[in-house]
């Protein structure tokens, strides 16, 4: 039995005209997609499927509610994302597999979809374009060398509401600065 095996669903065969279906991810499932996105998490998947009246067609209705763990823009540590989603996908049979715009053409002969990628694809697109942890819940360490780099001058506030942690050696390189870089400080000053 393949690993994804639990995640096909047999459109051919399917005798009633809506079929629900649920599904537990685990570290598990994130680990056997091998995908760059999300390696961690846990979501519940609630999966319906309405046959279409007359035709060869189904909608595939898909919510899914959880937690992925992602890795923070700003300091790089993994930090837990919630995610909720709700999309659909249209489905038919025909010749060959195929995606046409909307919709995903499954071979009548073989008449199954696996969905364990669409799900995948689903939960990584609920994922927002920036990740970072709550305030004050960066890596100390990284923000304040992110911050040392990001400042003007010695004398502006911490970054987004970042909680710096300064040492001395913080404080002492900061003072020190290179002068070729005092005509792109003037850049920042006209904006």
């Amino acid at each position: 039995m393949g690993k994804f095996e639990k995640y096909k669903i047999d459109l051919k065969g399917m005798q009633a005209p809506l079929m629900s279906l649920e599904y537990d991810l685990d570290n598990q499932f994130f680990a056997d997609i091998d995908a760059p996105e999300v390696g961690k998490g846990k979501a519940h998947v609630a999966l319906e499927v309405k046959k279409q009246t007359a035709s060869d067609a189904f909608e595939l209705s898909f919510d899914i509610e959880g937690v992925v763990v992602i890795q923070c823009d700003r300091c790089l540590d993994d930090m837990e994302q919630e995610i909720v989603a709700s999309d659909k996908l249209m489905v038919k049979l025909g010749s060959d597999y195929a995606e046409d715009g909307d919709w995903v053409i499954v071979p009548e002969e073989e008449g199954e979809i696996n969905v364990a990628w669409f799900i995948y694809e689903f939960i990584a697109l609920a994922i927002p374009m920036k990740h970072v942890h709550a305030p004050g819940k960066c890596n100390k360490a990284m923000a304040g060398k992110l911050s040392k780099h990001l400042r003007v001058s010695a004398d502006d506030e911490d970054m987004a509401g970042v909680e710096m942690e300064e040492d001395e050696d913080l404080e002492s390189t900061s003072q020190i600065s290179d002068p070729r870089w005092n005509e792109l400080k003037k850049i920042l000053d006209n904006n």
